[in-house]
């Protein structure tokens, strides 16, 4: 019997990654989820990824980049409770370079363990804000990351060429416990509602067609 390939899942228990995770598994991939505490205010999501995960029979990962709250402070909303988490896209919503030092970390766990491949949940809806989400960065990610390790390791952000809404469709049809996942920049009991992220995920459910199962504080 031919040994399934390896890959390595970066996985924050949000819709886009859960997607991920479970289009990699339908392909056959023998998978290895890979979360991280970089410091962000909401640590919720890294238990609801445990909680996915284990759903799965898959063993989840956590890296603890928690320090990195330092190098962030004062530049993004996301670790700095300082700065106002805003309800559309604005520039301190950015987490600098956060792809591509969890795509680092990734690429050393795949060679570690021989895995083949590396995905994240990059979609095309933050393409346009968000520059390490873009195919550009992906492409010259996979090129520093063979010549780095000297294999032919494949980095590749599947749901690229996808809307947010696309991509809850594809979730559905996949099977994804939407209301397991975790997409609030705050922490809290449950979604707060307001936030860039959870407005992002309601529409995202609208454009789709698909019940929200999303428990928020506001509507």
């Amino acid at each position: 019997m031919v040994e399934p390939k390896k890959a390595v899942v970066v996985f924050s228990g949000g819709p886009d990654s859960t997607t991920v995770l479970y289009l990699t598994l339908k392909r056959g991939f023998q998978v290895f989820p890979l979360t991280f505490d970089y410091g962000q205010l909401a640590k919720r999501e890294i238990e609801h990824a445990r909680t996915i995960a284990e759903g799965l029979g898959l063993k989840l990962l956590v890296v603890d980049l928690s320090t990195m709250k330092e190098i962030y402070a004062g530049s993004t909303s996301i670790v700095d409770e300082k700065i106002p988490i805003t309800k559309e896209f604005t520039a301190p919503i950015i987490v600098p370079f956060r792809n591509g030092i969890m795509l680092s970390v990734a690429v050393a766990y795949a060679q570690s363990i021989g895995a083949s491949h590396v995905f994240y949940g990059a979609q095309g809806s933050d393409a346009a804000n968000y520059p390490d989400c873009r195919p550009s960065f992906v492409e010259a990610f996979e090129e520093a990351a063979r010549r780095g390790t000297d294999t032919g390791i494949e980095i590749e952000a599947p749901l690229a060429a996808l809307k947010k809404g696309e991509v809850i469709k594809l979730g559905a049809e996949l099977g994804v416990p939407f209301e397991l996942t975790w997409s609030c920049y705050r922490e809290g009991e449950n979604h707060c509602g307001v936030c860039e992220s959870c407005n992002n995920r309601r529409r995202a459910f609208a454009e789709a067609g698909i019940r929200d199962p999303t428990v928020y504080e506001r509507l």
